[in-house]
């Protein structure tokens, strides 16, 4: 590590662990409230502890279903509200590993451990707290292919090595596995002077990435294909920090992607998916991205990213698709939603931020 990696580190693990004290201290919007949880996880989220949840500094609600027995990665947990809701969905037969360099955020989640498997009746601890680098998992005994999901929430725009976080989520997912992260992004690149600044680090813009070099980032470690699930701009409501992002326009944003041999094209092979409409708490309809909405019971004409997306991961049951690769159709409008979405459908099916 250099010393301007190290310094960049510091001063985020000084605002984290001294500056910020709940997230009412925060100077934008992208710390996302409760009330924009889905419905079912606000109530899992009452049963964690009112000290955790007001350590929270998340910019959206990242946590995918279908977690039952599953080994969930928690990247950049802080005091642990996103883990312990997870350790509630994967189960007592599941885990959850929860990672962070800030020492003052993991006494917080080490001091609940007890206290939280004792409200959800577990009797061994299902999660664990690991103290390191989200760049550097391998340091921490994060083995190959051991994990089938990994959530971040707005923790990778403080890294300051990202292609280094992404290609250590992708070492460690299974194949199928899958990301689900929300941060902050940008339609244009953080001018220099910006990246450096202390402030803006900390409430997550002075690290954001242009959305495009992220695109990039990801073609780069073998990812081919990402989706947005939600996208919405952030509000800067400290005005001296609003004066100098100047026209940079910020957007708090849910991305999806797996470990799949995708390719870097939308591609036709005439597939049909039907949702079956059993993913619990979706038993009308599921949102894959934000122009996917699979409707039960009603094909919809799919790509063959998107099929994989739904027959090569732990998604599988929950769809019928129809096809395979052997006849190639040309390009696929993967942009167009195949079922229009009318105005009530957009706003249940949003995510968090």
């Amino acid at each position: 590590m250099n010393a301007e990696t190290g310094a960049r580190l510091d001063a985020v693990r000084n605002y984290y662990g001294r500056e910020l004290k709940t997230s009412a201290d925060l100077k934008t919007s992208a710390c996302c409230p409760p009330e924009s949880m889905p419905a079912h996880l606000r109530t899992l989220l009452e049963r964690v502890h009112e000290t955790v949840r007001e350590r929270f500094y998340g910019c959206g609600s990242p946590i995918p279903p279908l977690l039952e027995g599953r080994t969930v990665l928690d990247l950049g947990c802080g005091a642990g509200r996103d883990s312990y809701l997870l350790s509630q969905l994967v189960g007592p037969e599941g885990r959850v590993i929860g990672v962070d360099m800030t020492e003052e955020q993991l006494q917080v989640a080490n001091h609940h451990v007890a206290w939280h498997m004792d409200r959800f009746g577990y009797e061994v601890p299902n999660v664990r707290f690991l103290k390191g680098y989200i760049e550097d998992l391998k340091d921490i005994g994060i083995e190959d292919e051991s994990v089938d999901v990994v959530v971040s929430n707005c923790v990778i725009n403080l890294s300051p090595d990202k292609e280094a976080v992404f290609s250590e989520i992708f070492r460690v997912l299974k194949p199928g596995g899958e990301l689900l992260f929300s941060d902050i992004f940008t339609g244009r690149r953080v001018p220099a002077g910006l990246t450096r600044d202390p402030a803006l680090v900390g409430e997550c813009l002075g690290g954001a990435l242009y959305i495009e070099d992220f695109r990039r980032l990801l073609q780069r470690i073998g990812c081919l294909d990402y989706r947005v699930v939600s996208a919405n701009p952030v509000e800067i409501a400290d005005p001296d920090l609003a004066e100098r992002a100047g026209m940079i326009d910020f957007f708090s944003m849910t991305i999806r992607a797996f470990k799949l041999e995708c390719e870097d094209l939308c591609e036709n092979y005439g597939q049909v998916a039907w949702y079956r409409g059993t993913i619990p708490h979706h038993p009308h309809r599921f949102a894959l991205d934000n122009h996917h909405l699979f409707t039960t019971g009603l094909p919809m004409p799919v790509c063959g990213n998107t099929a994989m997306m739904l027959s090569d991961t732990r998604y599988a049951p929950h769809f019928r698709v129809e096809g395979d690769r052997s006849v190639h159709y040309g390009p696929f409008d993967c942009d167009t939603p195949a079922t229009p979405l009318v105005p009530s459908e957009r706003a249940v099916n949003r995510g968090c931020c």
